[in-house]
């Protein structure tokens, strides 16, 4: 984890203590969140979720995934905005590692988080910070993406940061398409190659890492 300065430390473990009391909002948070430095949110937020220092990947990813990186605040926050996520959304984290994307779309919007993780230890340890801080509108949980995706069928908003390329991408989009097929729902991509796929539209947004996508079912 990089160093944060002391003031912003104090900021985060303050925040920490405030969620655990269910004293924190949206507005709140978006408050806390304007007072950090863009330079310094990043490591504001390792803080917050408790994370001293990435854990090592398990010895046998399966074929397509990427390993576990977090994905940068800035990024999150651009996709969140332009997705136009709410507290009525389902936010669904796909490839969730340990839990940072998830947790900020939920503080910054109030939407319900499943964060969707094929690395158990990953899942297991992003599942303890949210209990410990008392958010009982996240949670992650483990699973192979690419193969049940299709069962996720609440979600209406899925973020992915680059979890897996290939075959495994296009079966994913096979079983997300089910899901649209019975819901509207936006897809943000972080860092990744067009989505094709021909019931996805692209949303114009001047972000160079950033693209979202609806959904063309019900139009």
């Amino acid at each position: 984890m990089n160093q944060v300065q002391p003031t912003y430390r104090s900021a985060a473990q303050r925040l920490r203590c405030d969620l655990r009391e269910g004293r924190v909002t949206p507005a709140t948070f978006g408050v806390a969140l304007a007072e950090i430095a863009p330079s310094e949110r990043d490591s504001w937020l390792d803080v917050l979720w408790n994370i001293a220092e990435l854990p090592p990947d398990e010895r046998e990813l399966p074929r397509g995934c990427v390993p576990y990186l977090p994905c940068p605040v800035a990024s999150v926050l651009d996709a969140v905005e332009r997705a136009g996520v709410s507290s009525s959304d389902v936010f669904v984290d796909v490839g969730s590692g340990l839990g940072r994307a998830a947790a900020l779309a939920h503080l910054k919007t109030g939407a319900s988080c499943v964060g969707l993780e094929i690395q158990t230890a990953l899942a297991r340890a992003a599942q303890e910070r949210a209990e410990s801080l008392k958010l009982t509108r996240v949670q992650f949980v483990q699973g192979d993406a690419a193969e049940t995706i299709s069962s996720l069928a609440t979600g209406t908003v899925f973020f992915l940061y680059c979890p897996f390329s290939g075959g495994r991408l296009e079966r994913f989009l096979v079983g997300l398409e089910d899901v649209a097929r019975a819901r509207p729902i936006r897809v943000c991509c972080v860092d990744m190659p067009p989505l094709q796929a021909p019931w996805l539209a692209r949303i114009p947004w001047s972000s160079m890492s950033v693209d979202v996508y609806r959904s063309t079912f019900f139009e």
